[in-house]
């Protein structure tokens, strides 16, 4: 698991173009799943995750996220 890419919630929205209370809102209905901590105690969300979330809220992104083939 270490090839994973592990975003925190202020990187999830910048990478999705939505808010940091939309990246909250997602975990909080069951959308995204916070997988780990950091060093500093920040969530931490799968690269993955987080685009089967944007595309199961319908999220408007500036940026699409497609995992890797």
């Amino acid at each position: 698991m270490e090839d994973e890419i592990w975003l925190t919630a202020c990187r999830t929205a910048v990478l999705t173009g939505v808010s940091t209370v939309t990246v909250y809102s997602w975990v909080r209905r069951g959308h995204l799943e916070v997988e780990g901590l950091d060093h500093r105690g920040q969530k931490l969300f799968r690269h993955l995750a987080v685009a089967q979330a944007e595309k199961a809220t319908g999220a408007k992104a500036g940026r699409v996220l497609v995992p890797a083939a």
